[in-house]
């Protein structure tokens, strides 16, 4: 039924997509109390990004040629949050006065020429090709409207048409009469409208409602009254034009936006364990035959290749995985590049600015930091490689700690090529270790190792005949 109608009022519609350029303005002010946090609600998480930062990089994408957001409550921390979006003009709404009182901060910057798209800052699943087409039914002499079709349209504004299916106004839920309220068609507060006409609109209004706010929503009547045509477009999913009020609504918006990203991956080829149970938080480029495990979390910009196998439980955030990879299960890498044919984990970590070779093992628990390992090297067990360059075919053994922090600095080590560390040695840095060299096991080695020798490091193994151990005293 409500693809029926919308199709319907499309047609009724000339579908002049709109040629003028486009100012976003987005609304951001609202302090979000249902969300009982002392972070503001734009701000609040979903799939690792803030709210907000959603609906502008989808707006961004729509090329617009001016960029607003009207924030208030906690808009320093907001501002700060987000001071890396260059594109963004920042206008505050001192007061809260309402949806229209709030587009009016940006409207004085916006040309006359323009079409002004209306998105509000806690509505982030909003897709570039939904705002496209609601575009495309705007024009100089008329105003397209997002709408949608919820269950319950109870706490929505709703959408009263005349005889003849045309819109005639909005009307919010506190100033809706008992028929108006029996309507389903409900207002998503999305719109896009000429700006010289929505100037003068949003001059007119007046805050004679129940909440004695300066709705935005007045406008619609005001084009009518203008006979400016006013083109309904009914959104195709609901799911992306819901808002966040608190934590529950943001939950199912996460598992919303899981589902959605799960499916793009599965449809791209990439076998998940259980779609359920992974979480995208950024963006993810793969090659073929990919497969992911089960409580897998990726962040940030990570890139698989091909044939790569995540385990379960493993964390990748902003690295990239090379062909034939395998990643075992509950790793964590962090800021890293691995190349192809490596094996990682279980239990292992990889913190930022690490690179890892062709066919490099990194095994259980070990931790590598800043550091670079050469082609073939191994690290299988129980070690931590910190500031070392390390060589090809080093393998370092069980136990091995290249201590390269002295309480004050970081210092570096350098590895040549087909090195052997004994189990439970220590590399106290800075300090070079020859190509083809070997370090007994137990050696705590703070000098320079020559190149294709043995080096022995240890205390020398006495025993103390009449030495006891002490006791407890008895009580």
């Amino acid at each position: 039924m409500a693809t029926k109608k919308r199709l319907k009022t499309q047609a009724a519609a000339p579908a002049t997509a709109a040629s003028a350029p486009i100012s976003v303005v987005i609304l951001a002010a609202g302090q979000g109390k249902r969300m009982k946090s002392e972070l503001p609600k734009v701000l609040q998480p979903l799939a690792g990004r803030p709210i907000l930062k959603h609906v502008i990089d989808t707006a961004r994408g729509l090329e617009p040629a001016a960029l607003y957001v009207v924030y208030g409550h906690g808009g320093d921390r907001v501002r700060e949050v987000l001071k890396g979006e260059a594109d963004v003009s920042w206008k505050l709404q001192a007061e809260r006065l309402g949806t229209g009182h709030a587009v009016l901060q940006a409207m004085p910057d916006v040309p006359d020429d323009h079409m002004v798209l209306v998105l509000y800052g806690d509505v982030p699943l909003i897709r570039a090709a939904t705002l496209a087409e609601l575009l495309s039914l705007a024009g100089p002499k008329q105003v397209a409207l997002l709408t949608m079709m919820p269950e319950d349209p109870a706490g929505y504004g709703r959408i009263i048409r005349n005889s003849r299916g045309q819109v005639q106004k909005i009307v919010e839920q506190k100033d809706a009469s008992r028929k108006e309220a029996k309507v389903r068609e409900s207002n998503t507060g999305l719109l896009a409208a000429p700006a010289k006409l929505l100037k003068k609109w949003l001059a007119s209004l007046k805050n004679n409602n129940a909440s004695k706010e300066y709705y935005l929503t007045d406008v619609i009547a005001m084009a009518v009254k203008d006979k400016v045509a006013v083109n309904p477009f009914i959104a195709p999913e609901l799911i992306e034009v819901l808002g966040v009020n608190d934590k529950a609504q943001l939950a199912e918006l996460e598992t919303a936006y899981r589902q959605k990203t799960a499916r793009e991956l599965m449809l791209a080829g990439v076998t998940l364990a259980d779609p359920a149970r992974l979480d995208v938080r950024g963006t993810v480029t793969h090659g073929t035959d990919v497969f992911i495990d089960v409580n897998v979390v990726l962040e940030g910009d990570v890139k698989l290749g091909n044939r790569v196998r995540i385990g379960p439980n493993t964390i990748v955030r902003n690295s990239e995985i090379g062909d034939d990879t395998e990643v075992f299960a509950c790793c964590v890498i962090d800021g890293a590049v691995i190349g192809a044919k490596c094996n990682v984990g279980p239990f292992a970590r990889f913190r930022p600015t690490c690179v890892a070779g062709d066919g490099v093992h990194i095994g259980n628990f070990v931790e590598v930091k800043n550091s670079r390992l050469g082609a073939d090297s191994k690290a299988n067990h129980l070690a931590y490689v910190g500031d070392a360059r390390v060589g090809d075919r080093v393998n370092i053994g069980a136990g091995t700690i290249i201590a390269n922090y002295d309480g004050a600095n970081k210092h570096r080590t350098t590895i040549g090529n087909d090195v052997h560390t004994g189990s439970n040695s220590v590399l106290v840095a800075p300090i070079t270790v020859g190509a083809g060299a070997t370090i007994a096991a137990g050696s705590t080695v703070v000098k320079e190792v020559e190149a294709g020798k043995l080096t022995v490091a240890r205390a020398k193994q006495v025993v103390i005949q009449d030495w006891q151990r002490p006791t407890k005293p008895k009580k």
